[in-house]
C-alpha cells in the first residue's frame, strides 16, 4: 500500500472546484486524512458527506488548521488576491502546496514563494490538470519521439461560454474584478494551454506580444477575449486564442506543426488527438490515437500530487512550470498593456 499522508483543504466560500477536490481526495488513496479550514462555514456539510471519517478536523481559519496540525500537504483554492499569504503561511509551516490557479493578481507575489518552496525542498503545485490527460501524455510522447519531426509552429485557441459573463452572480464574484482575480479568460482558462503548449513540446515561451479587450461589453473588470503571438526558446513561434464566445460549451485544439508531419489536439472531442507523418508505414495517413480518454480532470491529478508528496517523488508539475505558467500569462498583459513585446 502506497503511504497515506494528511492533506489539509484551505478555502473560502467562493473556492473555486471545491467539489472537485473533495471527490479527488475521497478517492486518492495516498490522503488518508484531511483536515479543513472554512471560515463562514460553507464547505463543512458537503465535506462531511464526500469525506465521510477521512475529514477529522475542522477549523475556522488556516492559522489555526496550520498551527494545530501541519499536514504534510494542503489545497489552498481562494480568490488569487488571498491566496499568496495563505501559500506563504503553508510553507513556512513545513507543507507541501497544490494551489488552485492562479494564486496571485502579479507574477511578483508568487515568484517569491516558489523561492521559498525551492528552499524548503517543498513542492508548489499549480492545478493545471490537462497536463495528465491520457491523450496529452500520448502527444508528448510523440513530440518526444519525432514522429512529426521539428517543431516550426503552434496553434492553440480556447474559448468558452460568454453566457456566463451575463449572470448577475458571476458578475459580482472575484472571477469578474480584475484587482481581485488578477485577469480575465487568459488567466482563468488560456493558462492552460499555455502549459500544455511548452510541457508537450519541452519548450518556454521567450518572448510574446499580445492584446487583450472586453468584446462582449458585459460589465466585468477582465478580459474576456486574449489574443497572443509567442516566440519559445527552440526557436518555434505560435499563437493563441483565449476568449469568452460562445452561448455554451467549449470549443478547442492544440496544433502542433513540424518538419515531418503535424499533431492535432481536440481534448473535448471524442477522438482528441490525430496526427500525420510522413514518414514511416503509415506515411501520408491521418491517423487517429484510439487510447481510453480516462483517466482525467483534477482527480488524477490532485491523486498524482498527494503521491508525489507522499514518496516524494516527481509532482505532476514542478515549481519552476507552475511559475513558468504565470510569468507568461503575466508577460501577456505586459504586452497587451504596453502595446510592446515583452520577454518573458
Amino acid at each position: 500500500m502506497p503511504q497515506a499522508i494528511k492533506v489539509g483543504l484551505l478555502t473560502h466560500a467562493q473556492g473555486a472546484h471545491v467539489t472537485a477536490y473533495l471527490s479527488a481526495l475521497a478517492k486518492s488513496a495516498a490522503c488518508g486524512e484531511v483536515v479543513l479550514a472554512d471560515p463562514g462555514g460553507r464547505w463543512e456539510k458537503e465535506a462531511r458527506k464526500v469525506l465521510g471519517d477521512k475529514l477529522t478536523q475542522v477549523y475556522p481559519d488556516h492559522n489555526t488548521l496550520l498551527e494545530r496540525d501541519r499536514p504534510e500537504m494542503v489545497l489552498v483554492t481562494m480568490e488569487a488576491k488571498l491566496a499568496p499569504p495563505v501559500i506563504d503561511a503553508a510553507l513556512e509551516a513545513g507543507c507541501h502546496v497544490f494551489a488552485e490557479k492562479p494564486s496571485c493578481i502579479r507574477v511578483e507575489d508568487f515568484e517569491p514563494l516558489v523561492h521559498k518552496a525551492d528552499s524548503g525542498h517543498r513542492n508548489l503545485m499549480l492545478a493545471l490538470a490537462n497536463r495528465l490527460n491520457p491523450e496529452i501524455a500520448a502527444a508528448r510522447r510523440m513530440i518526444a519521439n519525432g514522429v512529426i519531426g521539428k517543431i516550426y509552429g503552434m496553434e492553440m485557441h480556447l474559448v468558452a461560454d460568454q453566457t456566463r459573463l451575463t449572470r448577475e452572480s458571476y458578475q459580482q464574484q472575484w472571477f469578474a474584478d480584475k484587482d481581485r482575480a488578477g485577469g480575465g479568460h487568459l488567466i482563468w482558462l488560456g493558462i492552460h494551454w499555455l502549459d500544455l503548449a511548452m510541457d508537450i513540446t519541452q519548450s518556454s515561451v521567450t518572448e510574446v506580444a499580445g492584446f487583450t479587450a472586453n468584446v462582449g461589453g458585459q460589465p466585468i473588470d477582465v478580459e474576456d477575449s486574449a489574443a497572443a503571438a509567442l516566440k519559445f526558446d527552440n526557436g518555434t513561434l505560435g499563437t493563441l486564442t483565449s476568449g469568452y464566445y460562445l452561448d455554451k460549451g467549449y470549443n478547442s485544439h492544440i496544433k502542433i506543426w513540424g518538419s515531418g508531419g503535424w499533431l492535432h489536439l481536440e481534448s473535448m472531442k471524442d477522438e482528441p488527438l490525430t496526427w500525420y507523418t510522413a514518414k514511416g508505414a503509415h506515411a501520408g495517413e491521418v491517423q487517429t490515437w484510439q487510447g481510453s480518454k480516462q483517466p482525467r480532470g483534477y482527480t488524477p491529478f490532485v491523486d498524482a500530487a498527494i503521491k508525489a508528496c507522499a514518496e516524494m517523488t516527481d509532482p505532476p508539475i514542478s515549481n519552476a512550470d507552475s511559475l513558468r505558467a504565470l510569468k507568461t500569462v503575466f508577460a501577456i498583459y505586459k504586452a497587451a498593456a504596453t502595446g510592446r513585446t515583452v520577454q518573458v
